[in-house]
């Protein structure tokens, strides 16, 4: 899946905690370094019932990058590298890259609702987790994004939404769903909930996946730690991956 991210995060301060859809301030860059590692012994078949599949494991390396351009524009980037087998067959090369522009189209103190338009170059991984490795290649994205911050009980909060859709070469086009809500229960700490659906346009039968994953994140200064876990609860014609997920932010 596009790390769209679809889930980076602009700071960790002591002010109000921002989110993927608040452009970053201009001249600042944030990059974030992400291990992912994801098991399927299990699938969703065509009625969304689990049944056994042959094991599968895949692993990526990626460095997301987002720099603020000017008060409204961000840039944002991705590249990376990536193995993986299963009983048939192994990969290893480069990851998906990615390179977008995100446009804050209204923001206050309080929220912001931003466009991204960006595209991709699939890698030699799994650039869709219904597809073999390998399978595609050029990806058109545009993206909504609404993230608002609050006070609840005296903690920092805020929630991020995410609607897109891409166009794919040699996969299905894909509607995708992300939405994240982000606590703070401390200065240094965040706690992080985020949902990532989509569906891809298949005929007769569409692949259809909703992967949860839950995260906390320790500021240091400028530099944070992210350890999570990531899993399918839900999903057709794809397999249930459920995974590691570790990461460093370093804000410049």
């Amino acid at each position: 899946m596009v790390l769209a991210i679809a889930a980076a995060f602009s700071c960790l301060t002591a002010s109000v905690t921002r989110a993927g859809a608040w452009p970053m301030a201009p001249g600042r860059t944030q990059a974030i370094t992400k291990y992912e590692r994801s098991d399927a012994k299990q699938g969703y078949g065509p009625d969304a019932v689990l049944v056994d599949i042959d094991p599968r494991r895949d692993e990526s390396l990626s460095v997301f990058v987002e720099h603020g351009l000017t008060p409204r524009l961000t840039l944002q980037a991705k590249a990376g590298v990536t193995r993986g087998h299963d009983r048939w067959a192994g990969y290893s090369g480069r990851g998906p890259i990615e390179l977008g522009l995100r446009w804050a189209a209204h923001r206050d103190d309080r929220s912001s609702l931003a466009l991204y338009v960006g595209a991709g170059e699939a890698g030699a991984g799994r650039n869709a987790g219904y597809a073999a490795p390998g399978q595609g290649s050029l990806d058109l994205e545009a993206r909504v994004l609404y993230g608002r911050s609050a006070a609840w009980k005296g903690r920092e909060v805020f929630v991020d939404l995410e609607a897109a859709r891409l166009r794919r070469q040699g996969l299905a086009d894909e509607t995708r769903i992300d939405a994240t809500l982000g606590v703070r229960p401390a200065k240094n700490w965040l706690i992080l909930a985020q949902t990532y659906a989509g569906q891809a346009d298949r005929n007769p039968v569409r692949s259809r996946w909703v992967k949860s994953e839950l995260s906390v994140v320790r500021a240091f200064g400028d530099w944070s730690i992210q350890a999570g876990w990531r899993d399918t609860p839900l999903g057709r014609e794809t397999s249930r991956d459920r995974g590691l997920v570790l990461a460093v932010w370093r804000k410049l």
